[in-house]
């Protein structure tokens, strides 16, 4: 999820972004509505809700754990064919033009484009 830049025009062409920016937002908000869940049953209901709002907690708690497995077991797979061969000329773009990228073109996964689009988001912000 780090690897991934924040850049709004990156969701026009990998929807794999989209996936990252909705579990960023799992991520920030859905610990707070959990224990905000947890309260308002406690508080409006009694103690003998208690296993129901513990479930309920545990489920919106477990989103973000479910986004981030899911982000991950994508991240572990190769990129399509197209977008491989984007990948494989990027790489030797940014080295021609003075990089040294250190990244897998054999067989690309999608965490290695994540990399790529990260290293180049950054030396873009380091030349203005």
């Amino acid at each position: 999820m780090e690897f991934w830049p924040q850049r709004a025009e990156l969701g026009n062409y990998f929807a794999e972004y989209q996936a990252v920016q909705i579990s960023r937002l799992a991520f920030r908000y859905l610990p707070g509505i959990a224990l905000f869940s947890f309260i308002m049953q406690i508080y409006l209901g009694s103690v003998t809700l208690l296993p129901q709002a513990l479930v309920y907690s545990l489920f919106i708690l477990s989103i973000p754990a479910q986004a981030l497995l899911m982000l991950g077991i994508k991240a572990d797979k190769f990129l399509p064919v197209a977008l491989a061969s984007w990948y494989k000329e990027s790489v030797a773009k940014v080295n021609e033009a003075g990089g040294s990228i250190k990244l897998s073109v054999h067989k690309p996964r999608f965490i290695d484009l994540a990399k790529l689009l990260n290293i180049s988001h950054h030396s873009q912000n380091s030349k203005f």
